[in-house]
């Protein structure tokens, strides 16, 4: 390792007062993604959507915002990464006013579109302005695990923000709670937040935004319905539609004189295998929350508010992971081995779920505290590897990159894990239960407070066991797979050099910080 004759500027108070500017966003764009969890009943009885109409409702969202992200990524590099901040800002708090007082199913679904469209501006936004702000890397690696900590703790918070937000108030409440964060962003962006972009950016390859969502968008439906309702023809045909396209929008990037996502990204040492890494820790994280929040509600028999409450325990810790990876590897812990042990923690969080009973709710939750600690150093770790590797003026596509890997990562993880479970679950119900009771654990129990007596209270016990069984069968195919992920990591990743007082992809625009 070398030393940098010009190391770069340490960033002070400054840069860390726009930093928890930046948490705004990025906690709230995180929070939407499960934010209707409670909402949907109100939303169903005040706005009486149609069956479709409701998944829509729910879907779109993540849907517009997973097949934007490297568009809006790549934009933020060309017209600078605090412009489309503050219009993705804009465009979130107009939508979420929108939404608030939607007067039909159609509006709603078209607030919660544009929604995504802002949610695609806000995070690799942040992120990019991050990698900017943050050029020392033991201050950025820092900032990262803050990122990284707040994203993971929205997701939860969400659902428990809508469950107390519905009881008190009315389902246009859970998006008005975006107006004053978007609010105080537009008003601080400005001040506190520099501009930077890339100053030889091209021209905008107006082909690749279509490729690129036709690319995303088919294989995350696809994958999330195949955990939804099993294999078919259908779903493995939307995969390889995505697939094929996600073909083109290779060939096209590494043939066009002006990529969307440039491959000089992935001649970068590290930025590949980040990508690769953060994928597989966001499999790890999905396909437990896929399981651990129906255990909560559907076999321990928790209210939904009560099963948003518990929960929020595992949360308790992630605050600590991240810095405690930072400061390993600061101290000269190669990054190799805190990656590695971070998917060692993650697999044992999965041994913890496989032992659990129909019974066991603080076992569970320990799990899931374990699990999460685990990918959430992992994530900061491969995140600060990527954001580093990648050359400053292209950061916002870097960090899109890394993003769009997450989605990929839960869906995989919800369609594969998702599939096992399910398989083991239709195996171990009783051979004679109704063909509701054999396809999910919810329709078992729907069928179960139908029928009298002893005979509803046995086949409801018989799903609950055999959901529980199908829990740990999918938990040890994702220890399995995290234990070779942490094998993989230490490997990859000892090739890698260490990049930590570097410094020299700083590149930055004259607009830049």
């Amino acid at each position: 390792m070398t030393t940098n004759p010009n190391p770069p500027a340490r960033a002070g108070r400054r840069e860390w007062t726009a930093l928890g500017v930046l948490m705004l966003p990025l906690l709230l764009v995180s929070m939407d993604v499960s934010v209707l969890y409670f909402a949907i009943p109100a939303i169903s009885a005040d706005l009486e959507p149609s069956g479709t109409q409701q998944l829509w409702i729910f879907d779109i969202y993540g849907f517009v915002l997973a097949g934007l992200l490297m568009t809006m990524g790549s934009l933020g590099d060309r017209i600078g990464r605090r412009r489309l901040l503050l219009i993705g800002a804009t465009a979130f708090g107009a939508a979420s006013l929108v939404a608030a007082y939607a007067g039909s199913a159609e509006t709603l679904i078209a607030a919660r579109a544009v929604l995504g469209i802002g949610g695609a501006t806000l995070m690799p936004s942040t992120m990019a302005l991050v990698r900017t702000m943050f050029t020392d890397p033991a201050q950025r690696a820092q900032a990262i695990g803050l990122w990284s900590g707040v994203m993971t703790a929205g997701i939860a918070l969400g659902s428990v923000m809508s469950g107390v937000l519905v009881e008190h108030f009315w389902w246009g409440s859970v998006f008005l709670v975006n107006l004053p964060a978007m609010l105080l962003l537009l008003v601080l962006g400005p001040v506190l937040l520099p501009e930077s972009r890339n100053p030889r950016p091209g021209r905008f390859d107006l082909l690749s935004v279509p490729l690129s969502m036709a690319a995303v968008l088919p294989v995350i439906y696809g994958l999330k319905e195949i955990a939804a309702e099993g294999w078919n023809v259908r779903h493995v045909v939307s995969v390889t539609v995505g697939l094929l396209f996600a073909a083109l929008f290779v060939h096209r990037q590494r043939t066009t004189e002006s990529p969307l996502i440039s491959p000089e990204l992935f001649r970068s040492r590290g930025f590949s295998p980040a990508v690769v890494l953060s994928l597989v820790a966001a499999f790890g994280m999905m396909g437990s929350a896929y399981f651990t929040t129906q255990y909560i509600q559907s076999v321990l028999d928790k209210s939904p508010l009560e099963a948003a409450l518990w929960s929020l325990l595992p949360s308790v810790p992630i605050g600590l992971a991240a810095p405690v990876s930072a400061q390993l590897v600061q101290r000269g812990v190669p990054r190799a081995y805190v990656v590695s042990g971070g998917f060692a923690v993650t697999a044992c969080g999965y041994v913890l779920l496989a032992l659990t009973g129909t019974d066991s709710l603080w076992l569970l939750l320990a799990a899931c505290g374990v699990l999460a600690c685990g990918v959430v150093a992992v994530m900061a770790q491969v995140t600060d590897l990527a954001m580093g590797a990648a050359p400053a003026e292209k950061a916002g596509a870097a960090s899109s990159l890394m993003e769009t890997g997450t989605e990929f990562g839960g869906a995989l993880s919800m369609a594969f894990l998702g599939s096992i479970g399910t398989a083991v679950y239709r195996h171990d119900i009783p051979a004679s239960a109704p063909d509701p009771a054999r396809e999910t654990l919810g329709g078992a129990l729907a069928v179960a407070e139908q029928l009298p007596g002893r005979t509803g209270d046995a086949l409801a016990t018989a799903a609950r066991e055999a959901f529980t069984s199908g829990m740990h069968a999918a938990a040890v195919a994702g220890a399995t797979l995290l234990v070779g992920a942490a094998v993989l990591g230490a490997v990859v990743l000892r090739r890698v050099p260490d990049t930590r007082n570097a410094g020299q992809a700083d590149r930055l625009s004259p607009s830049g910080v």
